[in-house]
């Protein structure tokens, strides 16, 4: 678990908060942007209900035009976020225990073509195609908290060849290009490995809508990263020792590839037994049917010299991880280790919905990239701070289905 130990400096929460504020953003350039990103993150954490530029003004500054200056430091001012991100994920780092880095991904639903890198999308948890933003974020995930430190926001490849003139109306800087989520999610992996002082943990993200998985793996595998990602139940394997027929198929010569979901049904005869706690008011416990099998993949990645060849598949049908099949080249850990890790996605998504209740973080009505980006650095500032040095004040995120006690698998 995290702790909250020695987490409050002395003094009053608004000195805590000008701490915390002057330790993320005391390197922009000019004293008022410093002076606005303080006033922006009181706003953020003091205000109820809407937050939109005139509401957060009012509740920090009996000034009538204090909205027009927060409104030009987030979406008009030009300053650097990459450096308040790092300082945020370092003080994150050494407050709370992080277990992975989490990648998930948040849509916007917005009106008309105008906000930046908007578009038409699928999107599976509404069950529709929709007009939209998407954001990648990366959390620092511990037991019962993710923290974001990081974002992309996805420009769909129709920007590119498209909307020029929109591009450069949105600010998007130079060298910004349309480019897959996989890809997005690969770039902050790497910004989070620079900016790590202790020890790489893994990656967990869900990779169910690529077609081709063995390119990310690749590239996770060339970094030196472990990972638990989602995959699509159609991709491609071969079953390896262990596997029903396995090896009456390779007395034979021939071992014909099986897909993910198949691989696992085949298991369906001898499921592990996981006993997850129940949630709500009846309490107590259940044992839930955890399908899982070793594989090959059918074209091995490009990694490094003795890169990892074998691999295990791993799903629940009939619980929190709601049938996905996951992939994990941590082959060595427990079965049960492997499930929690994969329930961090989860829990990330319940993060997202947290954030946009009470910081408004998809509520970022500018059109700007970097005003977008702004947003959302402060946003997650905001969470981070409330969390560790007062988490008295925000109700526990939602709770997903988690281990009791599990048999080794």
């Amino acid at each position: 678990m995290f702790t909250t130990t020695q987490l409050r400096p002395a003094g009053s929460r608004r000195q805590a908060l000008d701490a915390f504020a002057d330790l993320l953003f005391g390197q922009l350039p000019r004293a008022d942007q410093r002076e606005w990103a303080n006033t922006y993150l009181r706003g953020l954490l003091s205000t109820p209900g809407k937050k939109s530029m005139r509401r957060l003004a009012e509740s920090v500054s009996s000034s009538p035009t204090a909205w027009y200056s927060l409104q030009q430091f987030i979406s008009g001012s030009s300053w650097d976020w990459e450096q308040p991100r790092g300082e945020l994920a370092r003080w994150v780092d050494q407050r709370a225990s992080v277990r992975a880095w989490t990648v998930a991904t948040a849509a916007v639903t917005k009106r008309g073509d105008q906000s930046v890198g908007v578009h038409r999308r699928f999107v599976p948890s509404a069950g529709r195609t929709v007009n939209c933003q998407l954001g990648t974020a990366l959390f620092l995930s511990c037991p019962g908290a993710n923290f974001p430190t990081d974002w992309k926001l996805h420009l769909p490849t129709e920007w590119a060849a498209e909307r020029r003139t929109q591009m450069a109306a949105a600010r998007i800087p130079q060298g910004v290009t349309p480019q897959p989520l996989w890809q997005d999610a690969l770039d902050l992996v790497d910004t989070a490995a620079a900016r790590s002082a202790g020890a790489v943990v893994p990656v967990v993200a869900d990779l169910s809508d690529l077609d081709d998985v063995c390119l990310a793996v690749a590239r996770l595998e060339a970094r030196g990263l472990s990972f638990v990602v989602a995959v699509p139940p159609g991709m491609e394997v071969l079953g390896e020792a262990g596997s029903p027929g396995a090896s009456q198929r390779r007395r034979s010569g021939e071992v014909p590839p099986n897909t993910a979901g198949g691989l696992l049904e085949l298991q369906s005869g001898r499921p592990y037994r996981y006993t997850a706690a129940i949630m709500g008011a009846s309490g107590g416990f259940r044992q839930v049917p955890v399908l899982s099998a070793y594989f090959r993949l059918t074209r091995r990645p490009q990694g490094p010299p003795g890169a990892q060849q074998t691999y295990r598949l791993f799903s629940q049908p009939d619980s929190a991880l709601q049938g996905a099949v996951w992939m994990t080249n941590l082959t060595h850990r427990r079965l049960d280790e492997l499930i929690e890790l994969a329930l961090l996605h989860t829990s990330a998504m319940a993060t997202v919905n947290c954030l946009d209740e009470r910081f408004a973080l998809l509520d970022f009505a500018g059109r700007s990239f970097p005003g977008w980006h702004h947003h959302m650095t402060l946003a997650s500032a905001a969470y981070a701070f409330a969390r560790l040095s007062h988490p008295g004040e925000l109700p526990p995120p939602p709770v997903v289905e988690k281990r009791a006690d599990a048999m080794t698998a």
